[in-house]
Parts: C-alpha cells; sequence; structure tokens
C-alpha cells in the first residue's frame, strides 16, 4: 500500500515538473536528485570504501548548469568531463599521501559515471526540439517494464532469473518487455494523434526502441541489485516509503537514459 501511495503521490509531481517546469528548474531538480542518489551510493559503500565525496557532490551540482553551456559546446565539455574527474581523483590519492586508496577513487569514479553520467541525458533530451514528448518514452519504459514485471512476475513467475535478484522470473522479465512496448505504442499513437501530429513517430521504430530501453533498463535494476548485494544492504535508503532510496526507484531510469537519447535522436 505504501508503495502505491508513494507512486500516486510521485508521479503526478514529475509529470508537472516535465510539462510546466522551467529547463533551469528542471535541470536544478535533476542535479538535486542526482546528490541524494550519489549519497545513497557513497553510503551504500561506507563498509568497503571511502569514497572522494566532494568530487562526486560536485559533479552532481553541475547538472544544473548543463542548460547554461551553448548547445555546440555541450559534447566538448562532456569529453572532457571524465578525464578531468579522473585527474582531480588521482590528485586526491597524490594529495592524501595515499590514504585515499585505489579502492576509493574506483567506487568513486564508477559513482560519477553511473549517476552523474547517465542522469546527465535527461536533461539533455528534455532541451531538445520535443524533448518534453520524447522523455515520456524513457519514463513509460523504465516504470512500464517495473510495474508489468512485478504484476506478472508475482501472478505467473516460476523460473527464477538469476541469483543477482532472486526475486525476478524470467516470466515477469518478459512482460516487463512486452508492457513497455505496448506502453510505447500507446504513447506514439497519443502524439502522432492528438499531441504532435507533424512529428508522425513510426510505430514499428518506436516498438524496437521500447523493447531495446526496456531491456537496457532491466540490466540496469539488475546492475543496481548487484551492487546493493556486494555491499550487503536491501535498499539504498528508506526515503521513498514503499520504494526503498531515491537510488532505488531511479535506477533503470537512469541506465536507460544515455541509450534513450540516442535511439530516440533518430526520430
Amino acid at each position: 500500500m505504501s508503495r502505491i501511495i508513494s507512486g500516486l503521490i510521485l508521479f503526478p509531481l514529475v509529470v508537472i515538473l516535465l510539462i510546466f517546469g522551467d529547463i533551469h528548474v528542471v535541470d536544478g531538480v535533476f542535479a538535486i536528485v542526482a546528490i541524494l542518489a550519489m549519497n545513497e551510493y557513497f553510503n551504500a559503500f561506507k563498509e568497503k570504501a571511502n569514497p572522494v565525496k566532494w568530487i562526486g557532490y560536485i559533479a552532481c551540482i553541475l547538472i544544473a548548469f548543463i542548460h547554461l553551456i551553448p548547445v555546440n559546446k555541450v559534447v566538448t565539455i562532456l569529453g572532457i568531463g571524465m578525464p578531468l574527474v579522473f585527474l582531480l581523483l588521482f590528485l586526491q590519492v597524490i594529495i592524501t599521501n595515499m590514504k585515499t586508496s585505489y579502492n576509493d577513487i574506483a567506487i568513486t569514479f564508477l559513482g560519477i559515471c553511473y549517476i552523474v553520467g547517465f542522469i546527465l541525458f535527461l536533461p539533455i533530451l528534455i532541451g531538445t526540439q520535443n524533448g518534453r514528448i520524447l522523455i515520456w518514452y524513457v519514463i513509460l519504459c523504465a516504470w512500464g517494464t517495473d510495474v508489468f514485471a512485478y504484476i506478472f512476475g508475482k501472478l505467473i513467475g516460476k523460473h527464477k532469473f538469476s541469483k543477482v535478484s532472486p526475486n525476478k522470473s524470467i516470466e515477469g522479465c518478459i512482460a516487463g518487455a512486452i508492457g513497455a512496448v505496448i506502453l510505447g505504442l500507446i504513447c506514439t499513437y497519443i502524439i502522432n494523434s492528438y499531441i504532435n501530429t507533424d512529428l508522425n513517430i513510426s510505430y514499428v521504430l518506436i516498438a524496437v526502441i521500447s523493447l531495446v530501453l526496456s531491456i537496457v533498463g532491466q540490466i540496469g535494476d539488475f546492475a543496481a541489485s548487484s551492487i546493493k548485494r556486494y555491499v550487503g544492504i536491501k535498499d539504498y535508503s528508506n526515503l521513498i516509503p514503499g520504494h526503498g532510496g531515491m537510488l532505488d526507484r531511479i535506477d533503470s531510469v537512469i541506465f536507460i537514459a544515455p541509450f534513450a537519447y540516442f535511439l530516440l535522436m533518430m526520430i
């Protein structure tokens, strides 16, 4: 019940933000989401390492300024961003006389790539032409997959998929992918018929894209589960009742984000 109530509260807020929110407000919200997720990620590794938190948090904050950068410079900034993070992390090792270990900076770098590097593509997509329409394919594919996989996994799931996430079944994963395709096609019909008839999105293309994104999202879900299993936790936090932490809620969405951006740009 808490899971349902949380969903009923969060989903309208997401709808309002994505449809009516000023682009800089949207960027700021994504930065806050990234900070919350990064904090949960760092806390998850507190028994395994001592991540370089200040670099991670600064990287999250920079998401808020993504649309202050000229569009033609974004790729350049992103291209130099990761090497710069890598440089700063090793500088931390040098300054601390190796009190910051290789394990510390490896976990920090993975977190920045995983959370900041992936989340960045969501505001970038929203900022493109028709981005506020196309972003719904990301939301529907991620959350639609979760919902269909959860429901049908409970009803007919008999064959376990992986020890990484023992509650997930093959039947649930297949249902999740089918559900994502169905929702993607429904979304396309609404867009083509009522919202933006100039787009004329191909149903075949969107069916393929939805299937790919659903599979990628499920891999992202397993990736998050593998991290939690490694550090020995069930949820990243209890921030969202019934859902766990922020990272628990967005793990598949952010995993989908970069793939969705490049695939949806074909439209």
